[in-house]
């Protein structure tokens, strides 16, 4: 389990973390929604052990990882795998390359246990004849699903997904959202995801926390925050202009 308490962060006059309490139960799906400039990006990078909060804690599996130091928190990271917005995959590696990166990086694992591992990451993305191609090589929705196989080659036990649909169409989204889910269901990883993606990001969510102005204002079940009465959220669910309350 995630569990988040009191987390808070400034820089310099602006607060852009006000008292974030979140909890993560191991095995679910938790999307954190919100506007941009909300601080769903630095809420993630706290969670990766990228920036340090002013107040608050941090805990994973019950260890408290707020103030480790940076090779602490490496091995923390063994366990995590990230899909960072955009995907992040290196134009200098093919696609291959780049879902055994992290094995080369983070293992002892053989050449040819790498080999396997990525022909097995990418076939379950529904990439298996795309592994010598470069990512400029490939459609925007392909170089999404290897930046998926990437995250998960290590077999991590938390996924981070850092707006994962960025620059999809419609369709893209909905095809990526289920990809999430069914890997979700057949590997059983905690996952956190940031996304604006309405509505279509309920239907992968176990839980949903609207992250407004550095506060969770609303946290539930997905048909719990699309019934909510809040201003904010519902304002935020149909696309409308931002409220002040």
């Amino acid at each position: 389990m995630i569990k988040v308490q009191g987390l808070t962060k400034s820089f310099g006059r602006q607060a852009v973390l006000r008292g974030i309490d979140l909890e993560v139960p191991d095995g679910s799906i938790t999307i954190i929604i919100g506007r941009s400039g909300g601080g769903k990006s630095v809420f993630l990078r706290h969670l990766l052990g990228l920036v340090r909060p002013d107040a608050g804690r941090i805990v994973i599996d019950g260890v408290d990882v707020t103030d480790l130091r940076s090779r602490a928190f490496d091995r923390v990271r063994e366990r995590y795998g990230v899909v960072f917005q955009g995907g992040a995959l290196f134009d200098s590696l093919t696609c291959a390359g780049n879902v055994a990166f992290p094995l080369r990086e983070k293992t002892r694992l053989t050449r040819s246990e790498i080999a396997a591992r990525v022909t097995r990451g990418l076939e379950q993305v529904g990439l298996d004849d795309v592994g010598d191609k470069y990512p400029a090589e490939v459609s925007g929705g392909m170089r999404k699903r290897v930046a998926i196989a990437r995250a998960l080659v290590t077999e991590p036990a938390v996924v981070f997904f850092d707006e994962p649909t960025t620059g999809l169409d419609p369709i893209l989204v909905n095809t990526i959202h289920g990809l999430i889910g069914e890997l979700h269901r057949r590997l059983r990883f905690t996952a956190v995801v940031v996304s604006h993606e309405i509505p279509e990001i309920f239907q992968l969510a176990d839980t949903v926390a609207m992250l407004h102005e550095g506060r969770i204002v609303e946290i539930g079940r997905p048909e719990e925050i699309q019934a909510s009465t809040n201003p904010i959220v519902q304002q935020f669910i149909r696309g409308e202009p931002e409220v002040r309350i």
